[in-house]
């Protein structure tokens, strides 16, 4: 049976041993445990040893131990502790390396509590905890204040703390952040050490990395040679991360260069750098990397690919894109998800909506299974290019694939059904987020209210968006600037206003487009006064006014007559270095006109011209009913 791992007889066997008085010596029980292991068969192994003690058999202590460990490497701890609580109803004693390894399992799978209770049980029994032990815990917990407590307690007890201790250490308070915790632990080894631990020193240089400190991390690089250490390959790689990160590619490819004076780069080494070329739009010298790669005996893997497809597309080199993509290798390397999301986001992006969707088919053609990330990306795309029609057929192939839709995919789709101007069916759509079980976030009320407003539903908008603000719902700018705009078109500016009030006592920023609404708001019911303020209010803190605020506030001070303070305006634009566009010039024509001033409109007409604003048919409109008031026909 073990030979062969069929079992299904075993429970027959047994129950005939049991019955004739005798069981499975130790040997048998072992071989059945390891060659189910071995063969990475553990539920198995668990199940026999289950069947054992159902007919009372006692099972051997290493048979215990072979499969606790077993199952340590796939993390199966509730089976384990199961295991290892019949091993102590058996009478069987526990050792400080079995407790280890539980510990271990419970404390990687953020079990903090069962973990801490296995410790107790373990001090509560007169065991000795060892340096393995506390190395286990100060690695493993994860928590910096249990790692020093740990460390501490471990020199208490007149234990030495071991290279790894160190390293462990230094590794917690760089994930925590805590450099300058890490720093004075690691100059305090190094002290207490004659020969350097290059685990140590790999541990601090990418401590230094994930800080964005390159400059330090290369310093102690070449400390750790100075010392005679032997250098690795993932310290490099670290620096070079740190180094992509900041933009440094010539630094990168000149630590490049050094990295094969003491180290073989790695593929990930070779990934680094084309990630980071990629990113510059430095094509040709990926592909030279690409090349050296291959000549060091490395060949691409999907990850290689998955970084050119997408920084290519990235920088709009599409057909360098699809070439690498038909290039592959399918022996070698196959394309996964990441490979055909990538490149069908990229050619969906640029409008190539078509190709795309042929790509999308090659996917399930090959066996690939599309997530909502991908059809959220074909949704939108098909969309922006005017292909409506193509995101509903995409939606239903998604459910009919039973693929369950996400947030954002939903709010993508309700967002893309409401700017197409179904708005009955918009709403069922967003009813349909809560009925898949999700809950609406700040982005769905935002487009919900955004597509609302331009629907005219100014007051049903209000009132959901008040509600929603009720429930403890935070809005973002988006969402006031929405609303906001909403009122200003329905003439409710006094509303507007009292939400841009309330947006600074929130916390959130007015923009340029907060101010742009209520200025514009106020200007068309002839508040001025207020507008202007507002104006002044916007420039004082600092926000980059833009040709549309000004625009309506030459178009109101002209409608009311106060033409020189529209001249005032205008002027203050051109100072600003913004060019008047034609709207604006036409909200000033269309002000001299009314107030009689035709001969100044005719000079304005000549500056527009002379500013490369071309007229339109509204400018034109203005001025021939300026020139017929006054009775110039010809």
């Amino acid at each position: 049976m073990a030979r062969n791992k069929k079992f299904n007889c075993l429970e027959e066997v047994l129950g005939e041993m049991s019955v004739a008085g005798f069981g499975p010596s130790n040997n048998t029980c072992i071989e059945l445990v390891v060659s189910c292991v071995k063969s990475q068969k553990l539920r198995e192994a668990f199940d026999i040893i289950l069947t054992m003690r159902k007919f009372k058999f006692r099972p051997a202590f290493s048979a215990y131990t072979t499969l606790i460990g077993g199952l340590s490497t796939v993390f199966e701890s509730d089976l384990m502790l199961t295991l290892f609580h019949q091993m102590r109803e058996l009478g069987y004693e526990a050792s400080v390396h079995l407790f280890t390894t539980l510990i271990r399992v419970f404390a990687k799978e953020d079990r903090v509590d069962a973990a801490l209770s296995l410790l107790d049980e373990m001090k509560s029994n007169s065991f000795q905890a060892d340096v393995v032990l506390y190395n286990v815990c100060i690695d493993c917990f994860g928590k910096v204040d249990m790692a020093w407590k740990f460390f501490h307690e471990m020199k208490a007890q007149g234990l030495i703390p071991d290279d790894v201790t160190y390293t462990s250490m230094i590794g917690v308070l760089c994930k925590a952040n805590r450099l300058q915790e890490a720093i004075e632990l690691f100059e305090q080894m190094e002290r207490n050490r004659k020969v350097p631990c290059a685990y140590a020193y790999n541990t601090m240089i990418m401590g230094y990395g994930s800080a964005g400190k390159c400059d330090e991390a290369d310093s102690l690089l070449e400390r750790q040679k100075a010392k005679g250490s032997i250098t690795s390959v993932i310290a490099y790689n670290c620096i070079l991360t740190c180094l992509g990160k900041k933009g440094k590619v010539e630094e990168a490819l000149r630590i490049f260069e050094e990295t094969k004076k003491d180290a073989v780069p790695n593929l990930p080494t070779y990934n680094i750098l084309i990630d980071m070329l990629c990113k510059e739009r430095n094509l040709e010298d990926a592909l030279r990397i690409q090349d050296a790669m291959k000549e060091a005996g490395l060949y691409p893997n999907v990850i290689t690919v998955n970084i050119m497809i997408d920084r290519l597309c990235k920088a709009q080199k599409l057909d360098e894109a699809c070439s690498i993509f038909e290039g592959m290798n399918h022996k070698v390397c196959c394309p996964n998800e990441i490979t055909f999301c990538s490149l069908i986001d990229g050619l969906g992006k640029h409008g190539r909506v078509n190709d795309a969707y042929r790509l999308y088919e090659k996917m399930l053609d090959s066996d690939k299974i599309p997530n909502a990330v991908l059809y959220t990306s074909l949704i939108r795309n098909f969309f922006k290019c005017g292909r409506k029609d193509g995101c509903d057929k995409i939606y239903k192939e998604m459910l009919r694939r039973g693929c369950p839709p996400d947030l954002m995919l939903l709010n993508t789709y309700v967002d893309c059904v409401f700017k197409a101007g179904e708005i009955e069916k918009g709403r069922a759509l967003f009813e349909e987020i809560k009925a898949q079980g999700l809950i609406p976030d700040v982005q769905s009320y935002s487009i919900l209210i955004h597509c609302l407003v331009k629907a005219g539903f100014a007051h049903e908008t209000y009132q959901l968006f008040h509600a929603r603000k009720e429930q403890g719902c935070v809005f973002d700018t988006r969402a006031y600037n929405t609303v906001i705009d909403g009122f200003c078109k329905s003439g409710k500016v006094n509303k507007a206003y009292q939400l841009l009030e309330e947006m600074k006592t929130k916390g959130h920023q007015p923009t340029v487009v907060t101010y742009g609404s209520v200025i514009d708001g106020l200007a068309k019911i002839d508040r001025l006064d207020e507008a202007y303020m507002l104006f002044e209010e916007a420039k004082s803190q600092g926000i980059e006014l833009n040709v549309v605020i000004y625009s309506s506030l030459i178009d109101g001070f002209g409608k009311v007559g106060r033409i020189d303070e529209a001249y005032l305006i205008l002027e203050e634009l051109m100072q600003k270095g913004l060019t008047p566009n034609v709207y604006t010039w036409n909200c000033l024509l269309d002000a001299l006109v009314k107030a009689g001033e035709v001969d100044e409109a005719l000079v304005c007409f000549n500056s527009m011209k002379d500013l490369n604003c071309t007229p339109n048919q509204i400018t034109y409109s203005i001025l021939i009913n300026g020139l017929c008031r006054i009775r110039k026909f010809n």
